[in-house]
């Protein structure tokens, strides 16, 4: 019998109610740190527009972060609208979703915006959409942007349910946005499969794939993902590469250097010239 089995078998039989009702084995109410409350953060547009940015308060996905690169391919856009405008948008792992408010206000087509099927991180999504002047509407089907929950690699139908009817050979989304995602090296072989299952054939469709490595000595299994995607049969090209001021987390171990480097690529599928090359050369 443990110590603390005998001190329960020493109290009185006519006791037990008491300590029951009294809550004797409940913690005390501030025996666990609290969860942090939700954050905010601003997004200021290029024209002055101001996007409020509703973050949770914590999350083990990492949903409570306004990461680099999705600052960064915001700004991208923002320089290249044409990128967006009249598109489809599908965001992954998107968190607060700012690189999608962006393409939506740009005049994206149709804009998801997703992130693990989480309540509170989709709510925060719809908060965040729902929250934006710059989309305002009168009706909610007249919107050009939606939320919804989504696990990377799975089926991707729920997802083209938001884009419609679609021309045979033209399924899937214009353009894909990873932001951030590439330190989950074991979830590398799922995002790839999500851009082939999402990502449309059609001439210029492209997945931006935006990362700093905040580990600089595992900076060579963030960049396997690009390995990866060349394997699946994707063209990889970088178009991208910013230094920030400091790193987003400054008292972080390793290369300061690299990790207030953000980097841009694009991942698309071959042309029919490159296909041709590539027998040629095989």
């Amino acid at each position: 019998m443990s110590k603390s089995d005998e001190v329960v078998n020493q109290v009185p039989e006519d006791e037990g109610s008491d300590i029951e009702a009294g809550g004797l084995f409940e913690d005390p109410p501030d025996f666990y740190p609290p969860s942090p409350p939700p954050t905010t953060e601003h997004y200021t547009m290029k024209n002055g527009d101001d996007i409020t940015l509703h973050l949770v308060g914590h999350s083990p996905l990492e949903a409570h972060t306004l990461w680099n690169g999705a600052v960064i391919i915001s700004q991208y856009f923002e320089e290249h609208p044409e990128e967006v405008k009249d598109r489809t948008v599908l965001e992954i792992g998107a968190a607060a979703g700012l690189p999608s408010l962006v393409a939506a206000v740009l005049g994206a087509k149709k804009v998801v915006v997703t992130d693990f099927p989480d309540p509170d991180i989709v709510e925060v999504m719809w908060k965040n959409i729902r929250g934006c002047p710059m989309l305002a509407v009168d009706r909610e089907e007249d919107r050009n942007i939606v939320a919804d929950g989504y696990v990377w690699g799975a089926k991707q139908a729920p997802l083209l349910a938001h884009l419609g009817e679609q021309k045979e050979g033209e399924i899937g989304f214009d353009i894909l946005i990873l932001a951030d995602l590439l330190f989950r090296h074991s979830e590398h072989s799922k995002l790839v499969d999500t851009i082939q299952f999402t990502l449309n054939k059609k001439p210029g469709s492209k997945a931006f794939v935006v990362f700093t490595s905040y580990r600089p000595w595992l900076q060579h299994k963030d960049l396997a993902f690009f390995d990866l995607a060349r394997e699946r049969g994707f063209i990889v090209d970088k178009f991208l590469e910013v230094k920030t001021e400091k790193p987003l987390f400054e008292n972080d171990p390793g290369d300061e250097e690299i990790r207030k480097t953000v980097t841009g690529w694009t991942v698309r599928w071959p042309t029919e010239e490159e296909k041709a090359a590539a027998k040629a050369d095989a």
